[in-house]
């Protein structure tokens, strides 16, 4: 490597640890329990508050949970997720070049996890293996402490809310071959002990669906 490459490659190192400095002390001035924005379809069914940690069943559905922290300008980050989608991330309104991957954390999991937490506002984690009680209280202390949000595609034993997918078509052209282009989604929140409240999505955008206007849509079809 030439003398000029080099510093280059230096410089640039200097002004990722600059960012991320930058980035640290803008988490500490930020509240744990104040809301994080989520996409318009999630807003009134799971509201994110930051020091939480939600859980989901589907690669899809912790996506969207992201997406609308990044949307609103956040960095957000996804570890143990090797098949992350970049152009279905895009799609969603995820910022890449605010988007930091660690595709396979392996056996360090947690400590990977915990760091990404001091510097991002919102993490995806998919836990390699059964997540301990001792795991999560590690990780609930460091996400109150950055005002962070930890979403999980797995189980999670201090989850303040689980999102999942009960029922989910897809629709394309009605003859011949081509690409699909909508999602639709019945999607179930459960909070404790609590009767879960339940919601149709439609993808892409994850919007909401009216029910009643789906029914007649599908009377009239």
């Amino acid at each position: 490597m030439s003398s000029t490459r080099a510093v280059a490659a230096l410089d640039e190192q200097r002004a990722t640890v600059e960012r991320l400095r930058a980035r640290v002390a803008a988490m500490e001035d930020k509240a744990a329990g104040e809301p994080v924005p989520t996409l318009p379809g999630l807003t009134d069914i799971l509201p994110m508050h930051a020091g939480s940690t939600y859980a989901v069943d589907s690669a899809s559905l912790a996506l969207a949970l992201a997406a609308g922290a990044s949307r609103a300008g956040e960095w957000v980050g996804f570890a143990g997720c090797p098949d992350f989608g970049a152009e279905a991330a895009a799609e969603l309104g995820v910022e890449l070049s605010r988007t930091v991957l660690v595709p396979d954390p392996g056996e360090h999991w947690l400590e990977v996890t915990a760091a990404l937490v001091d510097v991002l506002r919102v993490v995806v984690l998919r836990p390699p293996a059964s997540v301990t009680e001792r795991a999560a209280s590690v990780l609930d202390s460091r996400l109150r402490t950055r005002s962070a949000v930890l979403v999980v595609h797995g189980e999670w034993p201090r989850a303040a809310a689980r999102l999942s997918v009960e029922t989910s078509t897809w629709f394309g052209p009605t003859a011949g071959s081509g690409r699909l282009v909508e999602r639709r989604a019945s999607v179930a929140v459960h909070r404790g002990a609590r009767p879960p409240q339940r919601a149709d999505l439609v993808w892409p955008g994850v919007q909401r669906v009216d029910r009643q206007v789906r029914e007649v849509r599908r009377v009239s079809g």
